[in-house]
């Protein structure tokens, strides 16, 4: 059976921000430069920030270009709507995550049943806790929980930190996407798909921090090559699908959507995963095919 690489469930966890936040930063790096990017016309400017959804609480990431691009804005555009009312997305879990007919050990082999209990216990969940998700669930459930125990903290994400402060400043906040389209990604995978996902997050839970590691720190250092390396290149030679459904289609649509806000007037902040921002299929990779020139900020 063929698994999914560590880097579709690498980009996975990268892009649910607000449900399944697993991103990690490592230690600190003395001087972070992560990417930020622009598009321009007359009379419109608009900055890319490619994100990671966890960090913990100590890290250092907003540099004074990003700071200064982030008070200049007149709003705030993110991947995703930020419910506020969390009723909202325990809702979504309910209906797309859980399973009460058939439970995981109807779906899975003895032997990945066996390592999902071993696992579990050993993240403190009860057997009946995870014996009700549905397998895509089950994985993202047990590949956050070894980062949270680290010490990475979802409330010091840059999602959260950014929505606070545009809150704060009266900046209005918009968004690409609903919650339930992005659990719509993971919810409407194959069995196959859902139950490979499992497996291979089970294979390599206990290296989830490690890893998460390396391709932070390229964040970090604005290491388009390194974080390319990390994020995108096994996916889009090994699986093909699903990198069409994860990024190439996502960006296309957000490359339309970024080209009639560029039509208006006045200054944006668009913080999307960092997963979009790079490969030869990003975000602008798809504004070029549109005639828009994206340029990294020095």
């Amino acid at each position: 059976m063929m698994i999914l690489p560590a880097s579709v469930r690498r980009f996975a966890l990268a892009f649910v921000a607000p449900v399944f936040v697993a991103l990690a930063m490592g230690a600190s790096p003395a001087l972070a430069a992560p990417a930020l990017w622009v598009i321009k016309d007359k009379d419109s400017t608009i900055y890319l920030f490619g994100t990671i959804h966890v960090l913990k609480p100590q890290t250092q990431w907003r540099t004074p270009k990003i700071a200064q691009a982030f008070e200049a804005a007149d709003d705030l555009v993110m991947e995703i709507e930020q419910p506020e009312n969390p009723a909202d997305t325990q809702a979504l879990m309910l209906k797309y995550g859980i399973d009460r007919t058939a439970p995981l050990s109807s779906k899975l082999t003895p032997e990945t049943y066996a390592k999902l209990q071993a696992a579990g216990q050993g993240m403190g969940f009860p057997p009946q806790a995870l014996d009700v998700m549905r397998p895509w669930l089950a994985a993202l459930t047990v590949s956050l929980t070894p980062l949270m125990k680290a010490g990475y903290d979802p409330e010091s994400g840059v999602e959260k930190l950014l929505s606070a402060q545009a809150k704060a400043a009266g900046k209005p906040i918009s968004a690409f996407e609903t919650m339930e389209q992005q659990v719509r990604f993971f919810a409407d995978m194959t069995p196959a798909q859902e139950t490979q996902l499992l497996e291979s997050t089970l294979d390599e839970v206990d290296d989830g921090p490690a890893k998460i590691d390396s391709l932070v720190a390229a964040w970090a250092a604005g290491d388009e090559g390194e974080l390319e390396h990390e994020m995108i290149d096994e996916m889009r030679r090994d699986y093909p699908e699903l990198y069409k459904l994860l990024l190439l289609d996502r960006n296309r649509d957000w490359a339309d959507q970024l080209k009639t806000k560029l039509a208006g007037s006045g200054v944006s902040f668009v913080a999307v995963g960092a997963g979009h921002l790079t490969g030869p299929d990003s975000l602008q990779a798809q504004l070029k095919a549109l005639g828009i020139k994206a340029e990294r900020v020095e």
